[in-house]
């Protein structure tokens, strides 16, 4: 079950940043991204730690459309107690990449917009 956030037109998206978004669209995936990037191999448990205010339903649901999305693995391993982690798939990881100019952006505002570019 692929995140549908926004229906496409009949035709399909209208441009790949469509597509994109219907990925990564949400307040909590872009962070999941991240923390998987930080470190693969994630259990439940630290990526829940490492996202203050996350709930543990959002983001068990969010893993969930990140899996059928492609973007995230899920590794259940048959032990006592159960241990399951999560880590980018290799399209993750690009997606991962694509996000960095984005996040260099974000950087560059932490001090606060500059003056607007070609105001008179």
């Amino acid at each position: 079950m692929a995140t549908l956030n926004r229906p496409g037109g009949p035709e399909g998206h209208v441009c790949g940043i469509d597509t994109a978004m219907e990925v990564i669209g949400g307040k909590w995936k872009v962070l999941i991204l991240w923390a998987l990037h930080e470190r693969p191999h994630r259990r439940f448990g630290e990526l829940r730690r490492m996202l203050p205010g996350i709930t543990e339903k959002v983001l068990a649901s969010h893993l969930r459309e990140m899996e059928a999305d492609g973007i995230v693995h899920r590794a259940s391993y048959d032990e006592v107690p159960p241990r399951v982690e999560y880590a980018l798939t290799e399209d993750g990881i690009r997606l991962n990449e694509a996000l960095e100019p984005l996040a260099a952006w974000g950087r560059g505002r932490t001090a606060g917009p500059g003056p607007a570019q070609g105001a008179a």
